[in-house]
């Protein structure tokens, strides 16, 4: 019994995201990709909640230039303030969160294209609200992938470091920006 104690007392928690380093410089870019984007969907969230439109209404109503009805208003709004969670975390969470929500960005733009002028667009998507999500979309991946990914990353980045533990040289093992 004392055994297994001592067994469970030493073992630790597992961190999913311990291989990822920190990076304080291109923290930066993660939290401002994450705070600008999630300012201006909480803008349009808000100004499409201020109209009191129909939750799924289809008709027509714009908030900034953009077709909205209720329902994308609350997602605008959820979406929008998810990002600000990223931007106050920051670091590899806001990296992450950009690149997911970018992702899921273009593949809304995708799905709603395809669900233009059909009775199932119930989030009021016109052309220029396809467009924005490609747009959102493309602008959350490349914040988000912003000095992560290359085949040209220099060998001082954080990045290059975790995936190249052996070519990494020894004074730079001892960085505050290496992996934790």
């Amino acid at each position: 019994m004392a055994s297994h104690a001592s067994q469970s007392d030493t073992r630790r928690r597992i961190k999913f995201d311990e291989h990822l380093p920190v990076d304080h410089r291109l923290n930066k870019v993660y939290r401002v990709g994450a705070g600008l984007m999630g300012l201006f969907l909480l803008a349009f969230g808000i100004l499409g909640l201020t109209n009191n439109i129909g939750f799924f209404d289809t008709g027509g109503n714009t908030a900034m230039g953009l077709n909205t009805n209720g329902a994308l208003s609350v997602l605008s709004v959820c979406v929008g303030l998810l990002l600000f969670v990223g931007m106050v975390i920051g670091g590899n969470f806001a990296s992450t969160l950009n690149m997911t929500l970018g992702i899921l960005f273009l593949l809304s733009g995708f799905l709603n294209l395809a669900l233009l002028d059909t009775p199932h667009n119930f989030l009021a998507f016109k052309m220029q609200n396809v467009l924005f999500s490609f747009v959102v979309g493309i602008l959350l991946m490349v914040f988000g992938m912003y000095g992560r990914v290359g085949s040209t990353l220099p060998d001082d980045n954080p990045y290059w470091r975790a995936r190249h533990p052996d070519a990494v040289r020894p004074e730079q093992r001892d960085r505050p920006d290496q992996v934790r």
